[in-house]
């Protein structure tokens, strides 16, 4: 099942540095140009563009990525 999420939740999400955390900015539910590529998107697979709490990086993933904390 894919989770769903709301603008403002705080998650965590592996990346190659190990667990990051940070707050949903927005969702994306139609296809997206993200730093070079397009992200597949829909209203039933959106993606989160999530903003990392220590640092000034911004992330999008697929909500199977995502938990919630």
């Amino acid at each position: 099942m894919i989770n769903k999420f709301s603008i403002g939740d705080h998650v965590r999400w592996n990346s190659e540095a190990g667990h990051v955390h940070g707050t949903i900015t927005k969702i994306h539910t139609k296809d997206v140009e993200y730093k070079g590529h397009t992200r597949r998107c829909s209203r039933d697979d959106p993606q989160y563009e999530i903003a990392s709490d220590t640092t000034d990086h911004v992330a999008m993933h697929k909500g199977e990525a995502l938990t919630k904390i």
